[in-house]
């Protein structure tokens, strides 16, 4: 089986927006976003489920969605950073980190058939980078 979409960003084969990254996670700017700074934080470990995480891999996700969140809420003048997880269309545990204000910011869905506005995005990474 080929490795996911993250793996392919863990491993420098795709291109991303960096955020944050130590030796056990990896936290990049989400190309389709809800709101501007929607960030992904994920396991460099592929697991699809976040429960089955061992405990130092959970502790690590958790710790760098705290870091990031709180930078995110800072740089983006947000009120709240709303948190989703997933492992669905990519199977690979990852947590959303949406900057908001607005429930409706928070609930918006973007139009994925939009191209990624990559040079917005790489204004946000240089200034949420750590």
């Amino acid at each position: 089986m080929a490795d996911s979409i993250f793996m392919q960003i863990i491993s420098g084969e795709v291109p991303s927006h960096k955020i944050y990254e130590d030796d056990k996670t990896l936290a990049f700017l989400d190309i389709n976003p809800v709101q501007p700074g929607h960030t992904l934080v994920i396991p460099k470990k592929p697991i699809t489920y976040l429960w089955d995480l061992d405990d130092e891999d959970y502790m690590a996700v958790m710790h760098t969605a705290k870091l990031v969140g709180t930078k995110l809420r800072q740089t983006m003048d947000a009120e709240h950073v709303g948190v989703k997880v997933e492992g669905l269309d990519v199977p690979h545990t990852h947590v959303h980190l949406i900057p908001f204000s607005t429930p409706e910011e928070f609930r918006y869905i973007p139009d994925h058939r939009n191209a990624p506005d990559h040079e917005a995005l790489m204004a946000i990474a240089q200034k949420l980078a750590f």
